[in-house]
């Protein structure tokens, strides 16, 4: 029983400390805001590439925001899908029809190169792509009208090899979707900001990860990364491997959350906390840290509700609240009521927990086993 009792309470201080870090990641959080920066001084062609699988929930929305850039130099938007069944395909014929004055491209082709379908989708769309300067985006993106200028601005400095950008949450119908959203609001964006300022990690999303043909050339291709899950954690590291500098566009996207369903949403997080174990394993263990509401709650069960656990509660919920406020404010965006965030808090600890067992993700209806290095076959 004393045992127990000792463990409520290093719960709690534990739980303490994740309350200031939580105050920590709400003041680091206006460092990368969104914020207007100098456009590029010659703003150069662009292809945007943009691989498709089905037609998932706002697919329309998303993709029309990207035919709608305003940008002074030619643009070239290129999909790809590997089934000429896919429903993607009319979703992007009537975008075409729609904006005439926008060139498309649209490649179907089934051909795989390794085991992500993503990045065998890249390489055969890359075919027609007719820039030096490529943008990669995933399907579930939404931009800004000035998106293309900013990413051009931002890939103008000599030593800048890739540049990527932070993405906030923007939930569609349903429970599955809201927690997600919240998710990427409350956890992973504050979290993403924290490691990048105080220079814990150097990442890349595939919400946005532009660079130029050449360093593309240089890093091997996108044939380099057919094999791993996290390519675009890969392709930062490669080109950081060589000399380059990744920059972090001062913007937000918006990741459409489209989970139907609660299972849906606890198959998609445990992949992405899977993923950051596997890339990341010592960050990954250290981010107990940030579950701090659910270490409190555990603290007061275990402590026999000692007033010092339920102090630590109350400490966590209030640092939970400011955070949550803070980054509405900055980044525009509202994943979800706070009176859910404590719930949504524990269910995250659960997802980390389950994710530290197994090898397994289910990603676009196939499962996968993942090994260390991130490499990944089928199941």
């Amino acid at each position: 029983m004393i045992l127990f009792v000792d463990l409520g309470w290093l719960l709690a201080v534990l739980a303490l400390c994740g309350a200031a870090y939580t105050m920590m990641a709400a003041v680091l959080a206006a460092r990368y805001a969104p914020r207007e920066e100098p456009a590029a001084h010659v703003p150069p062609a662009l292809t945007l590439l943009k691989p498709l699988h089905g037609a998932e929930p706002h697919l329309e929305d998303n993709l029309a925001t990207f035919f709608t850039q305003v940008y002074p130099a030619p643009f070239q938007l290129v999909f790809g899908v590997q089934d000429a069944a896919d429903p993607a395909i009319g979703v992007v014929e009537r975008l075409r029809t729609r904006h005439p004055g926008v060139a498309v491209e649209l490649v179907v082709d089934a051909t795989r190169h390794g085991s992500n379908a993503k990045v065998s989708n890249l390489i055969n769309m890359q075919a027609v792509a007719r820039h030096e300067v490529l943008i990669l985006s995933d399907s579930d993106i939404a931009v800004p009208c000035n998106y293309l200028a900013r990413v051009a601005a931002s890939l103008q400095p000599k030593d800048v090899g890739a540049v990527t950008c932070f993405y906030a949450g923007w939930a569609g119908a349903g429970l599955g979707s809201r927690l997600c959203a919240m998710g990427i609001d409350y956890q992973f964006l504050p979290n993403a900001i924290t490691s990048v300022a105080l220079k814990l990690a150097e990442p890349c999303f595939g919400s946005t990860i532009a660079l130029k043909r050449k360093v593309l050339e240089e890093i091997g291709g996108f044939k380099a990364f057919a094999g791993f899950l996290a390519d675009d954690y890969e392709i930062g590291r490669a080109v950081r491997a060589k000399g380059h500098r990744v920059a972090i566009s001062r913007f937000t996207v918006l990741h459409a959350c489209n989970e139907q369903s609660i299972n849906e949403w606890l198959g998609h997080e445990l992949r992405w906390a899977r993923t950051l174990r596997i890339v990341a394993p010592a960050g990954h263990a250290c981010s107990i840290v940030t579950h701090a509401i659910p270490l409190a709650i555990l603290g007061v069960i275990l402590s026999g509700f000692s007033l010092f656990a339920l102090s630590s509660l109350v400490t966590t919920l209030a640092a939970r609240a400011v955070l949550k406020w803070h980054i509405d404010r900055l980044f525009g965006c509202s994943g979800g009521p706070f009176w859910l965030l404590p719930a949504r808090d524990v269910l995250s600890f659960g997802v980390f927990l389950a994710s530290l067992f197994g090898g397994s993700v289910q990603w676009r209806g196939s499962r996968l086993r993942v090994a260390q290095g991130g490499v990944m076959t089928e199941w």
